[in-house]
């Protein structure tokens, strides 16, 4: 951990981790993910996993953090000295290099439909917009840039100033302006089709894909299995209780991941929209909501906005464990490393950005470059990381320490403890490992 590094208050932690949790997840790849998955059946699996897995498992990982008191890495060296299990850390940073790589490119999207908001240009068919803004290549790669560079000058100023005091101010007006759009998508024509779709369960489309999607989902959506929340549990005071900041981002996150997909899927039915629209189904479906409501393209500027900043929030986080990992030894400071790590990340992170355009043609197992990067991401190295993670609490962390730091600032927790324990030791390793086995059709 850096020195002096640390939450002003846990509030501001809960904002903090909720806002990396709250981002793409919840509020572009869910909705997307979902429409191609068969809808209800989809998101009730997400829910299941969520609760039984990310919880245990986005708890796991502040017990490493608050407990160390330093960024991944050195988390896993100091609790297992002399052993490779830091090498889960390493997993971690590289996943979330790789991650923000490709997850810049959609938060460059939502700057150029900022732009087309407040230039009068977002007009017309907006399939259409959207195919014509990522064939750009020039457009999306200026925009790709900016958001790293906006990124990486709040990561450079710390965590109280930067992602801390960001995170409190737009986490609740986010939450605000949906309760606005899902008021809107309700009253369209047809919308319970769309409500129907997005939460009656369909179990006859499961598939073991699906299923392996849903669990990549609980992890993408609560930035687990890529140590993010170890080193932001790690500027966490020692008097802070663990369990109930867990369970509000988990809460958190879904509320939001639910209201996406209510603002969403009810208007994808009402105004003819295809729900396995992909990627861009976002930027098609919600334009065109807005449409329908006095004064929308104040509140689609306004809605654009704060979805920039629920994606910076969570990039917040996965600039700030690459950053962490690299300046444990005061070999470069805080700043100069975050403008390195980010330019960096700008430049893998070019393919994908190129990847519905000039180099469309390149496809690995079907996928062009940027779904590709994103089922590696999401699907392989999450899994894997969250798995890894699982064993190494459970198995390599002393017990009493677990309990002493799990059942910190709380009281009777000890059934809590228990069975905490028994989930990540001998039930979440077994449900990844049979998912994970299973969507490859090896047997």
């Amino acid at each position: 951990m850096q020195q002096g590094e640390q939450w002003s208050s846990k509030i501001g932690f809960i904002l903090a981790s909720a806002g990396s949790a709250i981002g793409l997840g919840a509020i572009w790849k869910l909705p997307y993910v979902t429409g191609m998955s068969g809808g209800g059946a989809f998101i009730l699996l997400f829910l299941i996993f969520s609760l039984l897995i990310g919880f245990p498992l986005l708890l796991g990982e502040f017990v490493i953090g608050r407990s160390t008191g330093k960024e991944a890495i050195s988390a896993y060296k100091a609790i297992a000295p002399g052993t490779k299990w830091h090498w889960i850390g390493y997993l971690g940073v590289f996943t979330c290099f790789l991650l923000l790589s490709f997850y810049s490119v959609i938060g460059g999207w939502i700057i150029q439909y900022l732009y087309y908001t407040v230039s009068g240009k977002m007009t017309g068919d907006y399939g259409a917009l959207f195919d014509s803004s990522v064939s750009d290549s020039v457009s999306v790669l200026i925009s790709q840039g900016l958001f790293m560079a906006i990124t990486i000058v709040v990561v450079a100023r710390g965590v109280q100033k930067g992602i801390e005091k960001v995170s409190k101010i737009l986490m609740p007006a986010l939450f605000l302006l949906f309760i606005v759009l899902i008021i809107r998508s309700l009253t369209l024509d047809h919308a319970i089709d769309g409500v129907r779709f997005f939460l009656k369960p369909d179990f006859s489309s499961l598939t073991s894909k699906t299923v392996l999607y849903a669990m990549g989902q609980s992890f993408f959506s609560l930035s687990v299995g890529v140590s993010v929340m170890v080193t932001y549990s790690s500027y966490l005071s020692k008097k802070e209780s663990l369990l109930q900041p867990a369970f509000s981002v988990v809460i958190m996150n879904l509320i939001i991941s639910i209201l996406a997909g209510l603002a969403i899927f009810p208007a994808v039915f009402s105004l003819g929209f295809e729900p396995e629209a992909g990627p861009g189904l976002l930027f098609i479906v919600l334009p065109s909501v807005f449409d329908q409501i006095i004064f929308g393209k104040i509140f689609l500027l306004l809605f654009l906005a704060l979805f920039l900043f629920a994606t910076l929030t969570s990039a917040f986080s996965m600039l700030e464990i690459v950053v962490a990992a690299t300046t444990t030894k005061k070999s470069r400071g805080r700043s100069t490393m975050s403008w390195i790590i980010g330019a960096a990340i700008f430049i893998v992170g070019i393919p994908s950005a190129l990847s519905f355009n000039v180099l469309s043609d390149i496809t690995f197992f079907g996928k062009i470059i940027f779904d590709s990067v994103d089922f590696l991401v999401s699907n392989i190295l999450m899994p894997i990381g969250a798995l890894l993670i699982s064993i190494f609490v459970s198995f390599k962390m002393k017990k009493d320490l677990l309990r002493s730091e799990m059942i910190q600032g709380s009281k009777g927790l000890n059934f809590v403890f228990t069975s905490w324990h028994f989930l990540l030791r001998y039930i979440i390793p077994v449900i990844i490992i049979v998912v994970f086995i299973d969507s490859l059709d090896i047997f």
